[in-house]
């Protein structure tokens, strides 16, 4: 049996040279493929990993680029990047549609059959193709309940998951409000979980450079997630037709 392979795949997208991280799963057929975006500080071994446990289950997986090859290690570098594109959903919807277009292009990739799933702000950019009509299959997104309007929201395609920190300074109560408002009016398929004690970030190990407060791991809620991502998927996208 072939074992998972991967590469580096270079694109373009926002007028930035970007590099994601390409995961194939053993075997030679066309497989169901996921797009997954990364928190803030950019694509970092985390994603990388977490697309090739997804090759490993038989999924085709781009963990995608936000920064031209960046990471932030600062939080205000982060935010100053972060902060217009999180305004900009033209933007976001540029560096998802960018990456789908490598995902979709793969010949491993079964076209009609893709999801995507993100974190932060990778999170942002797949909810945002979904609002931009983009038919995928899922859409599940962790610290990433960003709103963009009802109409807009109404054009997702696909049942949207959302999983938030029942202490994430970012994503209050009052935001998670407005999102499952805003979906419920849409009339998107949607489930919302809040994981209790969880801070912002919380899947994330601790990445040794300083962080801004609110952002915590927690490690129980980190694996719970995940598997709550792999049950939308399994759900959705399964990896047998």
């Amino acid at each position: 049996m072939n074992a998972v392979r991967t590469r580096s795949v270079a694109y373009t997208a926002d007028g930035l040279d970007m590099t994601g991280h390409l995961t194939l799963p053993a075997g030679t057929g066309p497989r169901p493929a996921v797009l997954l975006g990364p928190e803030g500080p950019g694509l970092s071994d985390f994603e990388r990993g977490r697309a090739e446990a997804l090759a490993e289950l038989g999924y085709v997986a781009l963990a995608f680029d936000l920064h031209g090859g960046r990471y932030f290690r600062e939080p205000e570098d982060m935010l100053a990047r972060c902060l217009p594109l999180l305004a900009d959903p033209g933007r976001l919807r540029g560096i998802g549609r960018a990456a789908l277009d490598v995902l979709a292009a793969e010949p491993r990739t079964d076209p009609g059959r893709i999801g995507a799933i993100g974190y932060g702000t990778g999170g942002a950019v797949v909810l945002e193709l979904g609002r931009d009509g983009v038919p995928l299959k899922a859409i599940g997104t962790v610290n990433a309940l960003v709103t963009g309007g009802v109409a807009e929201t109404a054009r997702i395609r696909c049942p949207v998951w959302a999983g938030v920190g029942s202490e994430d300074p970012v994503m209050a109560p009052a935001q998670r409000e407005a999102f499952a408002a805003e979906l419920q009016a849409a009339g998107t398929d949607w489930r919302l979980t809040v994981y209790g004690g969880a801070h912002h970030a919380f899947p994330y190990p601790p990445v040794g450079h300083r962080t801004v407060p609110g952002v915590a791991h927690h490690p129980a809620h980190a694996a719970r997630a995940w598997h709550d991502l792999l049950h939308l998927l399994e759900e959705c996208v399964p990896v047998s037709p």
